[in-house]
């Protein structure tokens, strides 16, 4: 159901945006001219573009209040997977490090890592 009423609503918002771009500032509404009767003449687009973009606009409201309401419904509790808690993973054998037994408890005793000093760089002069 949330999925069908996302879908739902992007195409409300592509249909609203369309329809926003097609509105003259000016009010002339699709720059369509002709016959002074008649539904689609300069003032008739008008007025429908303005409808739609009303109807469009309480429809993309109304339906981001329902999916925010079905999202805060159905949201499941935040669940902790504790299956690998006490599990090191297995280091490379050249480090000397132990690799742990499966069934015993792990132990974070791991070799001091051999570090060496870095030869001095000289300064540019």
């Amino acid at each position: 159901m949330f999925t069908f009423l996302l879908i739902v609503q992007t195409l409300v918002a592509t249909a609203l945006v369309a329809t926003i771009l097609m509105q003259r500032s000016e009010g002339g509404g699709l720059g369509v001219g002709g016959s002074s009767s008649g539904f689609m003449t300069a003032r008739g687009a008008a007025d429908f573009l303005t409808r739609s973009t009303a109807v469009l606009g309480a429809i993309f409201i109304v339906l981001s209040i329902a999916l925010a309401a079905i999202a805060g419904v159905s949201r499941q509790p935040a669940a902790v997977d504790t299956s690998l808690a006490n599990q090191v993973a297995p280091v490379a054998p050249a480090t000397n490090q132990a690799v742990p037994v499966p069934g015993q408890p792990a132990t974070n005793q791991a070799a001091p890592a051999q570090q060496q000093p870095a030869p001095p760089v000289p300064l540019a002069q």
